[in-house]
């Protein structure tokens, strides 16, 4: 095993060890509303580089805005990522980013936990419980109110309407603003939402019209995953096959991954780029997503565009797509007939 490996397995275990019973003790003190202060800074940990984990927080920041318009968001995040998705969010003030790859950057690492006492805070969230990380991070804020992500797992754990990876974070900070004394506007969670704007919309719409015909509406599919969410491409040729002929007179396209693969073989017209943004814009042009639990499903789901996500050993209520007529689907349970038949509400729904 690389020695950077081993060295990151045991930082984890020690932040873990650290942190276990950080926010147990807490205790925020409750005001009456007329003497509530007013939010004007916020602050969200969340510390990880990857693409779903960070759109799966879109729905937080924007309930945050909903329930202070006036507010500025710092994210204490990690890699380049947050920056790109959230460039849309007027309410993101500044970002503190921990570097991918920290003993390669070993001082900015350490630099970057530094920057997180510089500002006060009215609030601090951290989104992911499990996170010793964002655990740390929230500990270490100079916050009038701290939230650790925890203190209402087991009120999330009995209602099947809030155990969604990026509902759960929406509902703790509804309950934790209303444990301290402010008003809930409750209402729908939002969903995930890149916020793509009409530049972005209108290149993503050309360069879907360079692959396929405008005449035609268009299924979109993406055939790669990480590790055992990634069907093989038996399934994948047999599935587009059946979707070809069920579906002629729809254009189908392939989004490709950054590694240029294909579980199809590049059988149909296909769209590669390295840009996130650029991709969610070729996906908001098309009909329909198809594709398995990624960070892609994710993004497609986040350019509100409706999104099928296929789960074979992934927990779909966890993170199936939501809203936009979006959907999962266990592959394991009869998948030629949910499917289709699903497929056919979405694309002909009167």
């Amino acid at each position: 095993m690389d020695l950077l490996k081993v060295i990151n397995k045991h930082r984890r275990r020690l932040t873990q060890r650290i942190t276990k019973n950080i926010g147990k003790s807490n205790s925020n003190k409750t005001f009456d509303l007329q003497d509530l202060p007013e939010i004007k800074r916020v602050l969200i940990c969340r510390p990880n580089h990857r693409l779903g984990n960070l759109l799966l927080i879109t729905p937080r920041v924007q309930e945050i805005r909903t329930q202070f318009p006036d507010c500025k968001i710092d994210l204490f995040v990690k890699g380049g990522l947050a920056p790109i998705i959230f460039k849309n969010y007027k309410n993101i003030d500044s970002y503190i980013i921990l570097p991918k790859k920290p003993f390669k950057y070993l001082f900015r690492y350490i630099r970057t936990w530094f920057k997180i006492r510089k500002k006060n805070y009215d609030l601090t969230f951290n989104v992911a419980s499990k996170s010793s990380s964002g655990k740390l991070a929230a500990k270490l804020s100079k916050s009038t109110f701290k939230c650790f992500g925890d203190e209402f797992e087991d009120q999330n754990a009995s209602n099947k309407n809030f155990n969604h990876i990026a509902k759960i974070p929406v509902s703790n900070f509804r309950k934790f603003i209303e444990s301290v004394g402010y008003n809930n506007q409750d209402g729908n969670i939002p969903g995930l939402n890149i916020k793509l704007d009409f530049n972005e919309l209108e290149a993503g719409k050309f360069a879907l019209a360079k692959i396929a015909s405008d005449k035609k509406k268009t299924i979109c599919i993406f055939t790669f995953a990480t590790g055992n969410k990634c069907y093989s491409k038996r399934w994948w040729n047999t599935f587009y096959e059946n979707l070809k002929n069920q579906y002629k007179n729809y254009n189908i396209v392939e989004i490709l991954p950054v590694e240029n693969v294909s579980q199809i073989e590049f059988k149909a017209p296909s769209y590669y780029s390295r840009d996130v943004r650029e991709i969610a814009a070729f996906i908001a042009n098309t009909s329909i997503f198809i594709g398995a639990d990624s960070g892609i499903m994710h993004l497609a789901s986040s350019s509100l565009t409706p999104t099928m996500g296929l789960f074979s050993v992934t927990d779909e209520n966890m993170y199936h797509p939501y809203n936009n007529s979006s959907l999962a689907i266990n592959t394991n349970k009869n998948f030629n007939l949910n499917c289709f038949t699903e497929l056919d509400k979405i694309l002909n729904p009167y």
